[in-house]
């Protein structure tokens, strides 16, 4: 099967947000009480969750893996809100493969994406922030080395996450 790589549009936000959802139900969802996971995926997505809103701002830049026209991954790059950031930094919002479509150079091809991006702005670094208890995702932004500069408070409802702010000099 054919992996296609491109910029989603406007139509593609109920597919991005579903996928998105799913996505983060089924990789985090376990972890959280019913009422503090509605509010947070009340929050980030659905029809005013923060994903639309970033979908439709000119300051996010997107990139969408496909499978026969099915959304299965996406990278975004958000302006920099991390007090670590330097002011000519860039941030990765996130980077989702969906289930099911993990192993196939999915995230990697994205991370390209995201690096080569930030390379072409100019930016002395690459930011993110990712989950203490998501280890997959700490190694495999280690091996393209990012390293843990610090710690940002996450919240979801009222519980608050431990997020690792992660750094690549560019």
């Amino acid at each position: 099967m054919t992996i296609t790589y491109d910029t989603p549009a406007p139509h593609d936000a109920d597919a991005l947000d579903t996928m998105a959802r799913e996505t983060w139900v089924k990789t985090f969802g376990h972890g959280y009480a019913p009422a503090d996971l509605d509010a947070y995926l009340t929050h980030a997505y659905g029809p005013t969750g923060q994903l639309r809103a970033h979908l439709a701002d000119p300051a996010v830049t997107w990139r969408v893996a496909r499978a026969e026209g099915q959304i299965i991954g996406y990278a975004k790059l958000v302006p920099p809100w991390l007090d670590e950031a330097g002011p000519d930094d860039v941030q990765l919002g996130q980077l989702y493969v969906a289930y099911g479509w993990h192993g196939q150079g999915i995230a990697q091809a994205l991370m390209d994406w995201t690096i080569a991006t930030a390379r072409s702005r100019g930016a002395p670094a690459l930011l993110l922030t990712v989950f203490e208890e998501n280890a997959r995702a700490i190694a495999f932004y280690a091996k393209y080395g990012f390293v843990h500069i610090g710690d940002y408070a996450f919240p979801v409802g009222q519980k608050i996450d431990r997020d690792l702010i992660m750094k690549l000099d560019l």
